[in-house]
C-alpha cells in the first residue's frame, strides 16, 4: 500500500509528533482517518488521486504512529482546534499555502474547525458520513444512541473506558468496525492488522478516550461559538454519506450542513456502510475527483 508515497514525520511546536504519508505532484491535497482507524483508510483511493494532486494522509494526533499527548485541561491538546492546527502546519511546511480538505469520521470533524479557523487556507471540502457534531449531539435519539453507544461509552470519566480497552484493544476495534453494515469484510487484511496493531499501542485508549471527550465538551464550545457569532462554512462543500449507515439514518444530513454553511453544499448518500472509502472506493474516487477538479 501507498508504493511511492514517503513516510514523514513532522514536529509541531508543543512537541508532538505527527506521522504522514505524501505522494504525487499538483494541488495540495489533505485526507484525514477517522476512528479507530489510519491514514491507511486512504489506501485504496489516494494512490490514484496521486496522479493529479499532492496528496497528504496524516495520522491525527492520538492515532497510528503519532504522537499520544497528555490530554490537559478538558482535553485541549485532543480538540479538533489543535488537530486543525497541525494539519495546516504540515500543509505549510510542505508549500501550500492553500489547499483541499477531504475526512472521513472524526477526521471530517477536524476538517470541520480547519475549515472554520483557516477558511483563507481552504479551497474545497469533502466529508464523509458525518453531519454537524452540535446537531447530532442536540438531536441525539434513542436510535442514534444505540448505533453510536462509542459516543457514550468514550467520554465517561477515566480510567474506566480506557481500562476496559485495554483489557483487549483489538476486540474493541472489532466490535466497533465489525458491528457496522459490512462488518470486518469491509476492510483489507492489511490495512486491518494494521488497525489492529496502532489500536493495542501505548496510550492509544486514552487518546481516543480523549478524543470523544473533547467533541462532547471543548469542540461544542467552540462550534457554539461559531454559531452564535454567524461564523458559517465559506468554501464549497460536498458530503456523502452511508445508506446503511447511523448518521442518515438519524439525521438530515444536507440541510444541516447547508444551516452552517455561506457557499455551495452539495452531496448524497452511497449505497453502502459507514467506511464508504473502502466500501465504494470506485464511487469515492470518482466523487473527488469531479468535486476538486471543478
Amino acid at each position: 500500500m501507498f508504493e511511492h508515497f514517503s513516510s514523514d514525520y513532522f514536529t509541531m511546536s508543543d512537541g508532538v509528533r505527527i506521522h504522514a504519508r505524501v505522494g504525487g505532484s499538483g494541488p495540495g491535497l489533505l485526507l484525514m482517518h477517522g476512528h479507530p482507524q489510519t491514514h491507511v483508510m486512504w489506501h485504496r483511493i489516494a494512490p490514484s488521486l496521486a496522479q493529479h494532486y499532492t496528496v497528504v494522509v496524516p495520522d491525527l494526533r492520538g492515532f497510528g504512529d503519532s504522537s499520544r499527548p497528555e490530554p490537559g485541561v478538558e482535553n485541549v491538546a485532543y480538540s479538533k482546534r489543535a488537530m486543525a492546527q497541525d494539519m495546516v502546519d504540515i500543509m505549510g511546511r510542505l508549500g501550500f499555502e492553500h489547499f483541499m480538505v477531504g475526512g472521513h469520521d472524526r477526521g471530517a470533524r477536524v476538517a470541520h474547525r480547519l475549515a472554520l479557523d483557516h477558511p483563507d487556507r481552504v479551497r474545497r471540502l469533502f466529508f464523509l458520513d458525518i453531519a454537524p457534531t452540535l446537531a447530532m449531539y442536540e438531536r441525539t435519539s434513542m436510535a442514534f444512541a444505540r448505533a453510536y453507544w462509542h459516543w457514550f461509552f468514550l467520554i465517561q470519566p477515566a480510567p474506566l473506558p480506557e481500562r476496559l480497552i485495554e483489557g483487549d484493544p483489538v476486540a474493541y476495534l472489532h466490535n466497533v468496525s465489525g458491528r457496522r453494515h459490512a462488518g470486518l469484510s469491509a476492510f483489507h487484511p492489511d490495512a486491518l492488522a494494521e488497525y489492529e496493531r496502532c489500536i493495542a499501542l501505548p496510550l492509544t485508549a486514552r487518546s481516543i478516550c480523549s478524543d470523544y471527550r473533547a467533541s462532547a465538551g471543548i469542540d461544542l464550545e467552540h462550534d457554539a461559538h461559531d454559531r452564535d457569532a454567524g461564523n458559517h462554512l465559506a468554501m464549497p462543500l460536498h458530503v456523502l454519506w452511508a445508506e446503511h449507515g447511523a448518521v442518515g439514518q438519524n439525521f438530515d444530513v444536507l440541510p444541516l450542513w447547508k444551516d452552517i454553511s455561506r457557499s455551495d453544499v452539495s452531496g448524497h448518500s452511497v449505497g453502502c456502510g459507514h467506511y464508504l472509502a473502502e466500501e465504494q472506493p470506485k464511487i469515492i474516487l470518482q466523487e473527488m475527483m469531479t468535486f476538486f477538479g471543478s
